[in-house]
């Protein structure tokens, strides 16, 4: 019999608890926390107002930053 969505997450749950431990998990369940807002609604708003020029040089800012992103340690 399959089981119900809240069986499934529940024993999902469980399986982070007894392989992460409960901080971790806690932790890991935390990183994947959705945001707030519009965020079509603000991206527009965000676009009128930015210049195309402040776009692109922010964008090559974020490749060299990028390059460097999985590198973070969390202790």
């Amino acid at each position: 019999m399959p089981k119900t969505q809240q069986e499934v997450i529940k024993q999902g749950y469980q399986a982070l608890f007894n392989s992460l431990g409960v901080v971790d998990a806690i932790r890991f369940i935390q990183h994947f926390t959705p945001g707030q807002g519009d965020y079509t609604k603000e991206r527009h708003e965000w676009l009128e107002r930015t210049p195309l020029e402040d776009i692109l040089t922010s964008m090559k800012q974020r490749q060299k930053d990028d390059a460097a992103q999985y590198e973070e340690i969390i202790e």
